[in-house]
Parts: C-alpha cells; structure tokens; sequence
C-alpha cells in the first residue's frame, strides 16, 4: 500500500465515522431537528448518486474498476457507496450546516428563514469539498476517462461532461460537480422546512 493509498483510506473512515460518532456523543446539545437532517441526507445521497457511482449502474464502470486493489480491499465495493454516503452527511452536509451558523455569529436564526449569506456558506462549502475530492482524494477514480454512472443527481451523466479545469494534470468535470450543486438549496430549505416544524 502507498502512503497516497493510506491517506484515501484514513480520510474515507475518519469522515465516515468522525460525524457519527461526534453527533452520538453530543446529541443532546444539538437542535433536535439535526437526526432527520442527517438521515435524509445520508438516504439522499445514496440514492442521488452513491450507489449509481459505486456499482455503475447507467452506462458506469463499477468502482472496483476504476481504483487499486490496495483501495479495493480496504473500502469494498459494498461498503463503498455506505462509506461515501455517511460522509456526505456528516462531514459534508452537517459540517456545511455548522459552518453556516460559525459564519454567521452562531445566529440560529438563519435555520428558520432563507438567508442568502448563509446559503453562501453552504454552497462554498459543498463546492469546494467536493473539489477536494475530486483533485486530491479520488482523483484516480474520477479522472476524464474514467466511466461514472448516470444518477439522478448527476443527470447529465457522461453522456454531457465537459471538463471545468485542470489542475497539475488532474481534471474537474462537471459530473462529478453537479449532486451538490443540486443538493445544497435542497438541503438548506429542508433545514428550514424540519426547524420550523419542531420550533417550540
């Protein structure tokens, strides 16, 4: 196993896990709207491309054909997509969230009414963790060449990709872009929708 190899399977668990484990230790300090938040963001980013991405399942190749067998053996092909979707919705879509309200003074306010500002945030976030993925943590397995499914959340699929950037040989396509540019407002008015709801 490389010591890039390594680095992929550390940050694969520990963003899987961290969330999880984080939320458990602390859930009685948190809004009590955040256990729907996380697991409709887990279902929908399974459902919304995970699972397509993970088995290639529209005219895709499966993830096992697209990375090493190092990866292969310690994220398996059917824990891959569970994985990739717990992340989502911890380190990603609730991180996302806890940063919205850090950048916004902590004003919980901001859950109960759209704010652009705070959307921003959001948005920002998404976005650029994303990037980060595809640049530097699976850049093997997303790189231009490499076949990813159709998904409902990615509905383009290959069949309109067109490359945004590179960057030292690595390309960004729009792809592998679109679930969370699509998923953010979504996930922001179910905050508002699921915080108003159990406002006392």
């Amino acid at each position: 196993m490389t010591l890039e190899e390594a680095r992929v399977i550390t940050v694969v668990y520990v963003s899987a896990l961290a969330p999880l484990i984080f939320y458990l230790s602390y859930k009685k300090d948190l809004p009590s709207w955040i256990p729907k938040i996380y697991l409709g963001s887990f279902l929908v980013c399974a459902l919304g491309w995970e699972l397509w991405f993970t088995y290639g399942w529209v005219d895709g190749d499966a993830v096992n054909l697209r990375r090493s067998m190092a990866l292969n053996n310690w994220i398996p092909l059917h824990l891959n997509w569970f994985l990739n979707s717990l992340a989502d919705a911890g380190t990603v879509s609730l991180g996302g969230l806890w940063l919205m309200w850090k950048f916004s003074n902590k004003n919980s306010q901001i859950f109960l009414s759209w704010n652009w500002y705070a959307f921003s945030i959001l948005l920002l976030w998404c976005v650029t963790q994303n990037l980060f993925v595809e640049l530097f943590l699976y850049h093997d397995q997303l790189s231009e060449g490499k076949l990813l499914s159709w998904a409902p959340l990615a509905p383009t699929g290959q069949y309109f990709n067109p490359t945004i950037f590179e960057l030292n040989g690595r390309t960004v396509m729009l792809q592998t872009q679109l679930p969370w540019i699509i998923l953010s407002p979504f996930l922001y008015q179910a905050v508002i929708y699921q915080a108003n709801k159990l406002k006392p």
